[in-house]
């Protein structure tokens, strides 16, 4: 059940963040493993920190925790793009 709550968590967040950065638009499966990515990026950065300081429910908490991970990668992705085509 953990790896199939991953895979929703990782859809949602990185659908989510590919809505943010509009300009990328990538496939689902690519969204997916943006989100499960950042999953564990946003899981290094905060911990449990937001769920802790918002007072979330657990899945919406992993949503957001995801969400802004995948944020940090896809920043992070559109600075070096714009690095190499300068």
């Amino acid at each position: 059940m953990g790896i199939l709550v991953t895979i929703l968590v990782g859809a949602v967040a990185g659908w989510l963040a590919d809505l943010v950065f509009k300009r990328f638009s990538f496939s689902i499966w690519i969204q997916i493993l943006l989100g499960i990515a950042g999953s564990f990026v946003g899981s290094w950065l905060l911990g449990n920190d937001l769920q802790v300081m918002l007072g979330l429910p657990e899945l919406p908490a992993r949503i957001t925790t995801a969400f802004l991970g995948a944020l940090v990668i896809l920043g992070i992705v559109a600075l070096v793009k714009s690095r190499q085509s300068s």
